[in-house]
């Protein structure tokens, strides 16, 4: 019996969706840099921002932390453009500026220990709470107690996690049977070993078989499950099942021996920043920072920016320490704008963050979060790292964003952005952006991730051009000039069928638009400049 296989393809660790497409169409090449009156290109409007503007302009060079998965420092499009510690002396072993950092040259790999050997995999944060709270309820932790629900709910997410993924391994296990069944069907059929797409199409079916295995084919190809991408998804699988939902597994005590609990503990890690997965905060990092106007690659938001990589996330869920003292690190090494491209749905030691995030509130650092990628209002249903802290005050250097589209209609919001009236601030172009990827090579790759790098981008270019504004009037720029879609109707994220207003999505029920936020940027210092 034919099955049409459901896979359930969560969005997972860094939130994000990849297309490795290294020949984009045209038109998305820049996308979100274009302007909707002059391209018909819903982006920020950045190249018109650079063109009526800022090239005339002088700046001053502002540092942006990109607090992610690794960068490649050595991309041919970053050249000049990743941050170096001037005070500290290459590879001779001393913390010369006395930092608690020995070698930090270019940033900070805090999954990683002193004879350089690097976390790959970790768990997710619902499993390492379930490790830590079934040890508990063994010993300590009773019905009553303070932490018990949240042990119950914690028990409940996990398992609940695990059986999706078991359930997914069987399902790729039933597709892959029937691909193979169908592909040897039709070798048979069409006499051949190797056939194509039209060819099938052209079957007219004789018998119910037949039909079945034209059926097959056809859908295949529609969902683009080709034999590689159920590979990378069986890749996938295996991750979760075996390190991200493995309560047994733990490389942080293997590797790094650290005490997670111990926020003061600095100086851990090594000074590798590239790391072994530094796809995507290459991609982050380009949209920001790519050396514009230099015939290759793509064009970065800032011109007179330097990006400092600080790596934080495996392949599974940061952890609370490394947050919080990668958030430190940057505002002690003198960065202007951090991005935080990643979430995950719990938060041990949340007050950890949460002093950090204060400690950059207090010296005027801002913060831009992507809102995460489940299709979710966080006005009810929150993610972590947030700007709410836990005496339910809220920090005023944060920035959440969602992600939108090309499309200017019902699909500008993006399917699986998070969004919230309240909870969200702006939205910005996060579908199918191409930037940089390692080795210098370049592609798209779709997520809040991408859009969360748009407008802290946008965010360090006026600060890099009009550094008389203070934080608070920077984003207050960015949250009164966006491109207004308040009354266009968009379906509800992860709803194809629900329609709403686009303002609902978030606070200001916009796009990001970064020629009017130098327009006003113009206007605020002039009357800064002319004040008596």
């Amino acid at each position: 019996m034919f099955i049409y296989v459901a896979f359930h393809l969560e969005a997972q660790n860094l939130n994000e969706s990849t297309v490795d497409f290294h020949n984009p169409k045209l038109y998305l090449l820049n996308w979100h840099n274009k302007d909707l009156r002059s391209d018909q290109i819903p982006g920020i409007a950045l190249d018109k921002a650079y063109q009526k503007v800022l090239d005339s302009k002088k700046s001053r060079r502002v540092v942006v932390a990109v607090i992610d998965s690794g960068v490649d420092i050595y991309h041919e499009d970053l050249e000049g453009k990743i941050w170096q510690n001037v005070d500290e002396i290459p590879g001779n072993q001393i913390d010369d500026d006395n930092n608690g950092f020995v070698d930090d040259v270019n940033g900070w790999n805090f999954l990683g220990n002193s004879d350089g050997d690097n976390i790959d995999f970790e768990t997710y944060e619902i499993t390492r709470m379930y490790r830590q709270y079934t040890d508990k309820v063994d010993n300590t932790l009773f019905p009553g107690d303070r932490d018990y629900d949240l042990y119950l709910k914690v028990r409940k997410d996990y398992f609940s996690k695990l059986n999706q993924a078991k359930r997914d391994r069987n399902n790729l296990n039933d597709f892959i049977q029937n691909y193979d069944f169908y592909k040897r069907y039709l070798q048979g059929y069409l006499r051949k070993h190797d056939f194509n797409l039209a060819e099938v199409k052209r079957i007219k079916p004789t018998d119910t078989a037949l039909r079945k295995a034209k059926d097959f084919w056809v859908y295949v190809n529609a969902s683009g499950l080709t034999p590689e991408v159920i590979e990378r998804l069986q890749e996938k699988n295996y991750s979760t099942l075996n390190y991200h939902l493995n309560p047994d597994f733990d490389p942080r005590e293997m590797i790094m021996g650290d005490d997670i609990k111990d926020v003061s503990d600095l100086g851990y890690g090594n000074n590798d920043v590239v790391g072994s997965r530094p796809e995507h905060g290459t991609h982050v990092a380009g949209i920001i920072a790519a050396v514009r106007d230099n015939g290759i690659g793509v064009n970065g938001i800032v011109e007179n920016v330097q990006i400092m990589p600080l790596r934080i996330i495996p392949n599974g869920d940061e952890r609370d320490k490394d947050v919080a003292n990668a958030i430190r690190y940057a505002v002690d090494n003198g960065a202007s704008v951090i991005n935080m491209s990643f979430s995950k749905d719990y938060s041990p030691y949340k007050v950890a963050v949460d002093q950090a995030v204060k400690y950059a509130e207090l010296n005027n650092v801002l913060i831009v979060h992507g809102a995460g990628n489940a299709s979710r209002d966080l006005d009810f249903d929150s993610i972590y790292p947030n700007r709410v802290y836990s005496d339910a005050t809220v920090a005023d250097n944060w920035l959440t964003v969602g992600a939108s589209t090309i499309d200017l209609n019902v699909n500008l919001a993006a399917t699986f952005s998070n969004y919230g009236r309240r909870s969200v601030d702006i939205f910005a172009p996060g579908v199918d952006i191409y930037s940089l990827e390692p080795n210098n090579s370049y592609g798209l790759q779709s997520g809040t991730s991408m859009a969360s790098p748009v407008v802290a981008g946008v965010a360090a270019m006026l600060m890099s051009y009009y550094p008389e504004l203070t934080l608070n009037q920077v984003k207050r720029i960015i949250l009164n000039s966006y491109s207004n879609h308040q009354k266009l109707k968009v379906f509800l994220p992860g709803q194809d069928k629900k329609l709403c207003r686009f303002k609902r999505l978030s606070k200001s029920g916009g796009v990001i638009n970064a020629y009017r936020a130098v327009v006003m940027a113009e206007r605020a210092t002039q009357d800064l400049n002319s004040a008596p």
